[in-house]
């Protein structure tokens, strides 16, 4: 009998890969607090609460036990769908388990090792992208459109697309992204939480913008900025965005 699964049998396959997540970084443990927070947020950006994904950040929280069923019970009741929790302590991890959540280490150790693990890169599958003969070890450089569902990454430099990047499609790296055309897709930069990454493009009109995690959507962008040359950094706690130049 042959080892190798026939490719009529085989139902899945695992692939790595960094999607973007938005992460709730809790500094208050009670339940009651973060729902009349999030009841706020609510009101100001329904558009968010879509049943995005989040992770549970419990880093700044100095205590071992927490009512994890009772926050994620207060998150799902504004839309938002816990997948994960991210640091804390043993009982924490145990509790975040029980209730099928993933758990990852701390920002520190875990960024350690995804830096130590990451794999070469695959390029999409498509004729227009191509890899430039000579490119810096600092830098991945490709040309052409990246089209709606594909994605472009760079995890362990800067990312350089000369071409558009159209909605639906997605470009991420450990560095600043560079797009010498349209973005009109989402852009996340300092993916392993560098915040002295920055975003460029020669035209603005991205779904989403993200530097080391802190993000903007396209219905939070000024919309003088929209469809101009634009830069963005992570300044004083938040995303900037200027013009260009």
């Amino acid at each position: 009998m042959s080892l190798n699964a026939n490719s009529a049998d085989v139902a899945f396959t695992f692939k790595g890969g960094m999607l973007p997540m938005t992460v709730m970084e809790l500094t208050s443990a009670d339940p009651e607090r973060i729902r009349r927070q999030l009841a706020g947020k609510l009101s100001q950006s329904p558009a968010f609460f879509q049943h995005t994904p989040v992770v549970l950040s419990v880093e700044k929280l100095d205590e071992p036990h927490l009512a994890l069923e009772r926050i994620c019970a207060v998150c799902r009741d504004h839309k938002l769908l816990p997948v994960a929790v991210r640091g804390g302590a043993e009982p924490i991890r145990q509790s975040a388990w029980a209730l099928g959540l993933g758990w990852f280490a701390p920002v520190e150790e875990g960024r350690a090792r995804a830096l130590e693990t990451v794999a070469p890169l695959n390029e999409p599958e498509d004729d227009d992208i191509k890899p430039a003969t000579a490119v810096s070890v600092t830098t991945r450089l490709y040309r052409g459109t990246v089209r709606s569902g594909q994605q472009l990454s760079a995890a362990g430099s800067d990312l350089i697309v000369i071409g558009a990047v159209n909605a639906g499609a997605e470009v991420l790296a450990a560095g600043s992204i560079h797009v010498y055309g349209a973005l009109r897709g989402r852009a996340l930069a300092g993916i392993h939480g560098n915040t002295q990454a920055g975003i460029y493009c020669r035209e603005l009109e991205a779904e989403l913008l993200s530097v080391a995690g802190n993000y903007k959507r396209l219905e939070d962008i000024d919309s003088q900025l929209l469809g101009r040359s634009a830069e963005v950094h992570f300044i004083k706690e938040q995303l900037e965005i200027k013009p260009l130049g």
